[in-house]
């Protein structure tokens, strides 16, 4: 890993930085002990796309600084060379504190309920879909940053437990199924068959 590029720190004082699984703004006057960093989930249409980059390559910039931020702002602060699956896991959890899906509890009447008719206390969280893309992103991001595959933290096998595990039980308390719907192929037409030989006379 002594080729992995560290994350530049030289804009670690800036205001924000946006970060998402739509996208995250992330600001540095928060309080929180593992990143002094305060962030609310915002549609990914406010954020303004580079010209140069497209929208996917713009939000793993994002998604990697971000990350970066954390790794600088946790206690004690962490290189990034020395990041495993279980920093990775923890970065999610603290995610969840600012997500926008409603999980029903196995506690409420609502369990299951795909489109529940009233309000309920349960808490919400970061949606499994999110975040599974935020770790395809981090994982490339990695890599791409010098980071070798076999060393990668966002490819841990805790890492695709963790999700796997978001993804079945948020599917079973939203009574949403995740799974991946078999495309349907078109009609192929009958073969054509040669015309029968004419018999000669």
């Amino acid at each position: 890993m002594d080729s992995l590029h560290e994350f530049d720190t030289s804009n670690a004082d800036s205001a924000s930085i946006s970060f998402s699984t739509n996208t995250i703004i992330t600001n540095t006057n928060s309080s929180n002990p593992n990143i002094s960093a305060a962030a609310t989930v915002a549609s990914s249409s406010s954020s303004s796309p580079s010209s140069t980059l497209s929208r996917y390559e713009n939000q793993k910039r994002r998604d990697w600084n971000t990350f970066g931020q954390y790794l600088r702002n946790h206690r004690p602060p962490l290189s990034l060379s020395r990041c495993s699956g279980a920093h990775v896991l923890e970065f999610l959890r603290y995610l969840d504190q600012f997500g926008k899906t409603k999980v029903h509890t196995q506690l409420c009447p609502f369990f299951g309920h795909p489109n529940p008719p009233a309000p309920c206390p349960c808490p919400l969280r970061q949606a499994w879909g999110s975040l599974d893309a935020l770790i395809g992103r981090l994982r490339a991001a990695f890599e791409e940053h010098g980071g070798k595959p076999e060393a990668n933290p966002f490819g841990a096998r805790a890492v695709r437990l963790y999700l796997r595990e978001v993804r079945d039980s948020q599917s079973k308390a939203r009574g949403i199924s995740y799974e991946k719907k078999k495309r349907k192929r078109p009609p192929q037409p009958p073969p054509t068959l040669p015309p029968p030989p004419t018999a000669s006379q």
